[in-house]
């Protein structure tokens, strides 16, 4: 392989398995989308828990499977097409090598950065399986929110339940956040300094949409103005302590 793929493939494999831990460092000072989002769903799930129906809790959830169901069926689909050129045989590697836009390589090499492209995305499908999984899970634990419990004991099972719903929706980002990360294994298909140039891109847009995009402003003030508001607990809690009277069995 020649040095400026290697140095590329290097920089790609960093930005590709440090980008967590660097975002988790950025994170400290707050100001970054991941970290408001964490504290806006822990504060969903202690709105949900105090809620005397949570059925718009359960519909709101559910829309994320279904989000996450169709990102994990796209992500199949383009797996499939990846591998069927991979494993296509001599035919289908040079229908595909045929193309002017792609850089001239071996044949070795070409199967080495379509494998590329390939595990970038199986990665990112298991990333929505366990996304889809974990969300499965946090929907059991809103449908068996207990509605006359203690008010101690609803915040308790209200950090129980955040502790199921951030990382479902953690990994269903990771998940999307592969899609970026497969554009620019794709970019090594045009040459190495395409490959080193998407692969600066996308770390760099990921990090600017953490930390100066208008949502992550706009996610931060929402969290801001939560922390703020106390959380009210509604009529059909108030004045609860201990069994739930009998008239409200």
């Amino acid at each position: 392989m020649p040095i400026l793929d290697i140095l590329a493939l290097s920089l790609f494999v960093f930005a590709w398995l440090f980008y967590e831990p660097l975002l988790r460092r950025l994170g400290q000072g707050k100001n970054l989308i991941n970290t408001d989002m964490t504290v806006i769903r822990r504060r969903w799930m202690t709105e949900m828990a105090v809620r005397e129906v949570a059925l718009l809790d359960g519909q709101l959830l559910g829309h994320a499977i279904n989000s996450a169901s169709f990102f994990a069926s796209s992500n199949l689909i383009l797996i499939a097409a990846a591998a069927g050129v991979l494993f296509g045989g001599d035919a289908a590697l040079k229908s595909v090598e045929g193309l002017k836009v792609l850089a001239q390589t071996t044949p070795v090499m070409f199967q080495i950065k379509l494998g590329l492209v390939l595990f970038t995305l199986a990665r990112g499908l298991l990333d929505f399986i366990w996304a889809l999984r974990q969300m499965n899970y946090c929907l059991a634990a809103i449908g068996a929110t207990p509605m006359w419990a203690p008010p101690a004991v609803l915040a308790e099972y209200a950090e129980a339940a955040g502790g199921i719903l951030n990382p479902a929706l953690s990994a269903f980002n990771a998940g999307v956040r592969g899609y970026y990360f497969a554009l620019a294994a794709a970019a090594w298909l045009l040459g190495p300094y395409a490959f080193l140039a998407a692969s600066i891109g996308a770390l760099v847009l990921l990090v600017w949409r953490q930390r100066r995009s208008r949502a992550s402003a706009a996610v931060r003030k929402v969290r801001q103005i939560l922390e703020r508001q106390p959380v009210v607990h509604g009529p059909h809690l108030r004045g609860l302590a201990g069994d739930p009277p009998e008239d409200r069995i």
